[in-house]
């Protein structure tokens, strides 16, 4: 039956090829993933690295608060020896015999005049004394407090310090696994990783704002680096800061108190310059560059770009930083 046994052959054949035609590609869906694994990864290692810089800033303000109070304190220790010196003068002119009263100034005045000499003597000496020993008090209680401060900014500063290297630590070894992971990603995940998407000119505004907006898009195609401070290279929080240091703006160093500059403004009036701070832990950033684009760093392999506003994630605040 060489008929039917072609037959069963062909339709056999037709069931293999309908269902290698409707099961997933086995080559697609790894590769998706591997790009969803890395995108995760370099998000939690940003975050580190933001957790990181704010301890950085933290122990460096704690450093400056502890180096403030303890220079108050030997300022108001040195000023206290003075007003001790002038109150010691008086108390032991006391001990030796002098007398400070009215009645003393009576028995000894050799005549009217005199004795009205005296009693304008002793009350400057009276006046003198009392402010002497108000000042002493005033630079003792000084002292005191900046001693209690100079304290509690060297425990404060102790404990960051060691916080510092723990987050560190876990920075370190989480940019470790995100760069691991991108080395693994094929050549043609990384290149669609590193295009710079688009570098056409782009009209600004005038004042600061529309400055610090031309510095960051000068910026296109920069890589990302973890930390990075720029020039050559950033972080979403260090463009952003150093867009507005070129526009003459002073604003914070990493994303946690970036979300707190300036004014906060709604989506629906979003403008040119603004910062965009994303997810719940705020630990992204972007700048508009209108209604519908930002600029902004974003992660290592990436280089600065632009980008969809509601593309790059999840928006926790958006703040004006002039105007």
């Amino acid at each position: 039956m060489p008929g039917r046994r072609a037959a069963r052959t062909t339709a056999f054949a037709a069931v293999v090829a309908a269902t290698v035609v409707s099961m997933p590609s086995a080559h697609a869906q790894p590769a998706a993933d591997a790009l969803k694994a890395y995108t995760e990864l370099t998000h939690h290692a940003e975050k580190l690295t933001q957790d990181h810089l704010k301890a950085q800033s933290d122990l460096a303000a704690a450093n400056t608060q502890l180096s403030t109070a303890t220079e108050t304190e030997k300022q108001a220790l040195a000023a206290s020896e003075r007003f001790r010196g002038q109150v010691d003068l008086l108390t032991e002119a006391s001990f030796q015999g002098a007398r400070f009263t009215n009645l003393s100034a009576l028995l000894t005045s050799s005549s009217q005049q005199d004795f009205l000499q005296r009693m304008q003597a002793l009350t400057i000496l009276a006046a003198d004394n009392n402010e002497a020993l108000a000042r002493l008090d005033a630079t003792l209680t000084t002292a005191a407090r900046a001693r209690s401060s100079a304290a509690s900014a060297a425990e404060a500063a102790t404990k960051l310090l060691s916080d510092v290297a723990q987050r560190k630590a876990a920075m370190d070894e989480q940019v470790a696994t995100a760069r691991a992971k991108y080395r693994s990603l094929s050549a043609p995940q990384q290149a669609t990783l590193a295009a710079k998407g688009d570098t056409s000119s782009v009209p600004v505004p005038a004042g600061a704002a529309g400055a610090a907006l031309n510095f960051a898009l000068a910026q296109r195609g920069e890589p990302y680096v973890f930390g990075s401070n720029g020039p050559d290279s950033w972080d979403c929080s260090s463009l952003v800061q150093a867009a507005y240091r070129a526009a003459g703006v002073s604003i914070p160093r990493v994303t946690y108190d970036q979300a707190k500059v300036g004014r906060a403004v709604t989506r629906a009036s979003i403008a040119p310059g603004d910062l965009i701070i994303y997810y719940s832990g705020q630990s992204h950033v972007a700048m508009a560059v209108d209604g519908v684009r930002a600029v902004h760093a974003s992660t290592e392999g990436v280089p600065v770009k632009i980008a969809d506003i509601d593309s790059i994630g999840p928006i926790s605040v958006i703040r004006r930083v002039v105007g």
